[in-house]
């Protein structure tokens, strides 16, 4: 069972390797010029992929939003959007396939946390921000 569950975890990193798709512990795709400023800044970073218009991503939005608030604004919050063309690119480089996503940055563009699809509570949030450097 533990060689089993080894293989395929092994066989999952090395299609996500191969194929393009960040993966924690690799370098941040820089793939449009907000990442690329916000990611290179120096702070940690969530980079949230979002749908504007649908429910699940709004609700994830203001718990970010408020976590922002709370944390006194410790951390960058930056959004790639369904709506905008020149955030598509940023997708398929970090292979989002479902939203909302998150992903965690550290200070040095390092991705220390990639959260599956879904509403990730403010404290699970919090918490992979203060896992990272």
């Amino acid at each position: 069972m533990r060689r089993t569950v080894m293989a395929v975890s092994l066989i999952t990193v090395l299609v996500m390797t191969m194929t393009g798709l960040a993966v924690a512990g690799s370098a941040a795709p820089l793939s449009t010029p907000e990442l690329r400023k916000v990611i290179l800044s120096g702070k940690k970073t969530v980079v949230f992929f979002i749908n504007p218009e649908g429910g699940p991503c709004r609700a994830q939005k203001e718990l970010l939003v408020k976590l922002h608030k709370d944390r006194k604004a410790n951390f960058n919050i930056v959004y790639v959007s369904t709506m905008k063309p020149e955030d598509q690119k940023a997708f398929y480089d970090y292979g989002i396939r479902s939203l909302p996503t998150l992903v965690v940055v550290d200070s040095k563009g390092q991705i220390g946390r990639f959260f599956p699809p879904g509403i990730q509570s403010p404290k699970t949030v919090a918490a992979a921000l203060d896992g990272v450097k």
